[in-house]
């Protein structure tokens, strides 16, 4: 395994796995035993960095969510893990009820949700402090000063460690920061959006956006890394669900454009080359681009983790680099 460094102020950074695991299923669709199994397996090859909600996942029996941070908290405690790894939560995205749809009556990001949801998130996983907590959606309907405070409060409290945020436009991120600054509280230092190496349309709207797709690594967020090489971006959804490897996982209307059929063929002969499955081609041009990616991956199995995580040690050459990134 591989490390990175994520956050900026000295006391508050952690070294964390170059890959981390995604615990959204846990708890629901994943059983108790095989998520138990997937966690120790990830543990074992020195994984430190792994990535859950406070809504997940209420639209499988119709809840509020809240089953994956509590599946956690039960591994953390029977297996005695400690500060070694790292736990990320998100808060602001949990429905206001029970709900089996995704619809726009959810919790948002005000002072007293947040404070709320922090606090119910630190009993369900059993923790003290939560290590990283992310603004899991904009919520137009509060003031960002607002919600920078809230957070900002709940760190130097000493409750929360890092801040996170995604599915935010790039300028609402940049807004926050500078608020954070000015105001003298910790600001966010990981941003998690959806990345791969086949490209989604940004121009389709989304359930709280008619100008598109906020939630995608686009150009200007892409940009923004670029001229803030201090922050950590976290790409989810890295394997599109199997999509690259299975032909009853089909891709969705958002990837019907021409560079979908290029990229797939560039990527099809790098996976020839070097003798990897393509969501392992995937998951190390993430990790070894100009702008260094955290692939967030899921597994349904012990088996499918092994893959994702044998592409840590996947070395592409420039060439391929090259032909991945050239291609459109």
């Amino acid at each position: 395994m591989r490390y990175r460094t994520i956050g900026t102020d000295a006391r508050t950074r952690r070294e964390v796995s170059v890959l981390s695991l995604g615990a959204m299923r846990m708890g629901t669709l994943t059983d108790e035993a095989t998520s138990f199994a997937i966690l120790d397996r990830y543990a074992e090859a020195g994984g430190t960095f792994i990535d859950t909600s406070n809504n997940y996942a209420f639209w499988v029996d119709g809840t509020q969510g809240g089953e994956s941070e509590q599946l956690l908290g039960r591994w953390r405690r029977s297996r005695g893990v400690g500060d070694e790894i790292v736990v990320a939560t998100k808060l602001g995205a949990r429905p206001t009820s029970p709900s089996t749809g995704f619809s726009r009556d959810i919790e948002g990001l005000s002072a007293k949700v947040i404070r709320e949801s922090a606090e119910r998130s630190r009993e369900n996983l059993g923790v003290e402090k939560l290590d990283l907590l992310y603004a899991h959606v904009q919520d137009r309907q509060v003031p960002l000063a607002e919600t920078v405070e809230a957070f900002g409060e709940l760190v130097t409290e000493g409750t929360v460690g890092l801040l996170g945020v995604s599915n935010h436009w790039a300028w609402q991120v940049e807004r926050a920061r500078a608020l954070a600054a000015s105001a003298g509280l910790p600001g966010y230092d990981v941003l998690q959006y959806h990345h791969s190496y086949l490209r989604q349309r940004t121009d389709l709207p989304s359930l709280r956006s008619p100008d598109g797709r906020e939630g995608i690594m686009a150009g200007d967020l892409l940009s923004y890394l670029r001229a803030e090489p201090s922050l950590v971006p976290v790409a989810y959804s890295p394997l599109l669900g199997g999509a690259y490897s299975r032909a009853d996982r089909p891709l969705g209307p958002e990837f019907d454009h021409p560079g979908t059929t290029a990229r797939r063929e560039a990527l099809r002969k790098v996976a020839e080359e070097t003798g990897a499955t393509p969501g392992q081609v995937v998951l190390a041009w993430l990790l070894g681009g100009d702008v260094p990616v955290v692939p967030l991956v899921g597994a349904s199995s012990v088996a499918q983790l092994d893959e994702s995580l044998a592409a840590v040690d996947l070395e592409l050459t420039p060439q391929q680099r090259e032909l991945l990134d050239s291609t459109h």
